[in-house]
């Protein structure tokens, strides 16, 4: 939990991600045609993956992956993400943690 933790804050997005997930590829499209140059971490490729996947079960994303953080904080997997895309509200998240400037 604590290295999903520090992982999470060393960049405005950071996507926790498994390189075969079509949905983690989507989001993460999503994050660079806005601009967006996030931290993935892909979990099938990390020797600590499968204990970082059960860190993120336990903070409530399921399934595991994609999980997003922005800011630090845990927005939710792809299903929160288009949400907040689609109500306009992800844009004003990424300004406010500075991982877009216009």
């Amino acid at each position: 939990m604590d290295r999903v933790a520090r992982l999470a804050s060393q960049k405005a997005v950071v996507i926790f991600s498994k390189s075969t997930c079509c949905m983690c590829h989507a989001i993460k499209r999503l994050f660079y045609d806005q601009g967006v140059s996030p931290a993935i971490h892909e979990l099938d490729e990390d020797p600590r993956g499968k204990e970082m996947e059960r860190a993120l079960i336990r903070l409530g994303c399921n399934p595991a992956v994609p999980a997003v953080f922005i800011g630090g904080k845990f927005v939710g997997s792809a299903n929160a993400v288009m949400t907040l895309q689609l109500n306009g509200s992800l844009k004003k998240m990424l300004k406010d943690a500075g991982a877009l400037w216009l």
